[in-house]
């Protein structure tokens, strides 16, 4: 079963190619290449939380110790944490 990245669960169209990118911006956790991997997904798409600036919620949204509190409130990062063996939500890259 392929793991699903963040815009394709909110299915928010802000990853590159996706429909709404070119008029409401690509969000930072699908072109965080630091991130590819971690967690089985494409750039910082399953480890958002941990990505500055990603549009959550329509917001904007700042760093991780700002966001983190509304995250554990996001249905996509229960998700993960229920896939991933291994889940630790940390800031680092």
């Amino acid at each position: 079963m392929s793991k699903i990245n963040c815009w394709e669960f909110r299915k928010c169209g802000r990853d590159p190619g996706g429909g709404k990118g070119k008029e409401l911006g690509i969000c930072p956790a699908a072109t965080e290449a630091r991130m590819n991997g971690i967690n089985g997904g494409t750039n910082g798409g399953r480890t958002c939380w941990a990505v500055a600036g990603t549009f959550c919620f329509g917001d904007v949204q700042g760093t991780f110790a700002r966001k983190f509190k509304d995250c554990m409130e996001c249905d996509f990062f229960w998700i993960v944490f229920e896939e991933e063996e291994e889940f630790t939500p940390s800031a680092g890259t």
